[in-house]
């Protein structure tokens, strides 16, 4: 091939080596009319291309070929090395085997691969760019990232930020930490890489050509951790429906690199997924059949809670924070089975209980999926049926994570949400939970701040004051009874 003085096109020759971490099975040859070395470029060209090796030539002003400058990947190393780089010399004094030389760096990169765990998950890198975020709320949402990856089944290998004052167009990064990036990605045998950020579909499209990866971002992992977690035919539906409009603006090409390689693992799990390869045509229509699904489960849940509302039975919901400790405060509220996992949205499928006050009072009190900052549109729409329960609560607790750093955040993030449902007016509770994680003197202070109950759901502290404070609200009684208060400490203790 002969190029230009900016650069030489070659063509796509695709994987022609299939293994895992893999070198591609190609040496880049090539000169240069300067004896100016390896560039940037060809640096950049041996990883992304994950050539066998790079090597350039100088050219004399007689014609006759100068130094060799030689390259190839190295494997991962303490030392943070990303290209191994032999001594210039002249091509004619070269005294090894080429082959021999990219025969034991694949040993060496199978070396590396062999001492892996095979149950861990898929080998992921997390990437951010701070896009005019400060550094401490980049290390937060970096956190909560990694906690996602976690709750999706997925070993995070590394992480990469980058800052810069608003993410690349095209792909994100810039050029140059895209090229580390595959690096990284190639040293470390990775098999996903997702981004903070959600994507454009050109983004998504142009990342997955460069790196020959899955690369997702931060809505399609959650959209797989509710893959994962619907369990009834309602929420199933929810989710497939919330990913098909999600994948729809990435079907406009039947031969899309990035959208063949979302067939399977993360971010590409759940009831939808054979079809997202269909035409944009049979996809419309899926999503018109679920649509209308919906709406006939919607009359059914309506149509409960209008056979609910004629019994006056007051309705306490639980929202918060994904992973804030709601199912725990349902279970030792109301003493019933209920799944708990210390993953972000360990429950998706809303949970009902009833729980029984004094003077022979009741109330239905439920547990909803939990919400998240920056939530996804998509899913929001789609789980906008489930999330109409709300709608007939008489009270919402709102359950903080008390040792939270960012309590603030999550606070405005859930009260965001309730905003978009159009249920921000309800009467609200606020409910710091997880205070035997902090010293009892800051947990009562934090919760003073915020006017909030302090709880411990899980042994059970505070949970006499939680339902006094409930009742008050509920049924703006008298006082209780005398006797009635140690009665009502014991319904307390035992949630019943």
């Amino acid at each position: 091939m002969i190029g230009t003085g900016s650069g030489t096109e070659l063509p796509d020759w695709g994987r022609l080596r299939a293994g895992r971490g893999r070198l591609r099975g190609l040496r880049l040859i090539h000169t240069h009319l300067a004896n100016e070395g390896l560039s940037r470029d060809d640096e950049t060209d041996l990883a992304i291309l994950r050539l066998d090796a790079v090597v350039s030539i100088a050219v004399r002003e007689d014609g006759l070929p100068g130094l060799a400058h030689a390259a190839s990947l190295a494997p991962a190393n303490e030392d943070g090395k990303s290209v191994e780089k032999l001594k210039p010399i002249h091509p004619a004094d070269y005294d090894f085997d080429f082959s021999v030389w990219v025969k034991d760096l694949e040993t060496e990169l199978n070396r590396a691969t062999a001492t892996q765990d095979t149950d861990a998950g898929e080998r992921a890198i997390l990437v951010s760019v701070t896009a005019g975020r400060d550094r401490e709320t980049l290390e937060m949402h970096i956190d909560e990232l990694r906690e996602l990856a976690r709750a999706a089944g997925v070993q995070v290998v590394d992480v990469v930020t980058q800052s810069r004052p608003k993410v690349d167009p095209r792909t994100v990064i810039g050029a140059g930490k895209l090229s580390d990036l595959v690096i990284r990605c190639f040293q470390s045998d990775i098999d996903l890489v997702i981004f903070d950020q959600d994507m454009t579909p050109g983004q998504a499209r142009n990342l997955s050509e460069r790196m020959e990866l899955r690369v997702i971002d931060r809505t399609q992992l959650i959209l797989d951790i509710f893959a994962q977690r619907a369990t009834t035919g309602d929420g199933k539906l929810q989710v497939e429906l919330a990913q098909l409009r999600y994948r729809m603006p990435r079907l406009a090409q039947r031969d899309d690199l990035s959208l063949s390689r979302l067939a399977g693992g993360i971010g590409g799990r759940g009831p939808g997924e054979t079809k997202l390869e269909s035409d944009r045509r049979r996809v419309r229509d899926r999503i018109t059949r679920l649509e209308r699904e919906a709406k006939r489960l919607t009359k059914q849940r309506a149509g409960r809670r209008r056979k609910r509302d004629r019994r006056g039975v007051p309705v306490l919901s639980i929202v918060g924070y994904t992973n804030a400790g709601k199912s725990t405060l349902l279970k030792s509220l109301t003493q019933s089975d209920v799944h708990i996992e210390d993953k972000m949205f360990a429950t998706l499928d809303p949970v009902s209980r009833r729980l029984r006050f004094p003077r022979e009072r009741e109330v239905i009190i439920t547990d909803t999926v939990g919400f998240i900052r920056d939530l996804p549109q998509d899913l929001t729409a789609a789980f906008h049926a489930t999330l109409e329960e709300l709608r007939d609560a008489s009270l919402l607790l709102h359950v903080v994570d008390a040792a939270s750093p960012d309590i603030d955040r999550r606070i405005r993030a859930v009260r965001d949400v309730l905003g978009e449902l159009g249920i921000n007016e309800k009467p609200e509770l606020l409910v710091f939970n997880q205070i035997d994680r902090l010293p009892p003197e800051e947990a009562l202070a934090i919760a003073k701040r915020y006017d909030a109950i302090p709880v411990s759901a899980l042994k059970g502290e505070g949970l006499r004051e939680l339902l006094t404070e409930a009742e008050e609200i509920l049924w703006d009684d008298d006082d209780l009874r005398p006797g009635e208060e140690e009665r009502f400490a014991d319904l307390a203790a035992s949630g019943n």
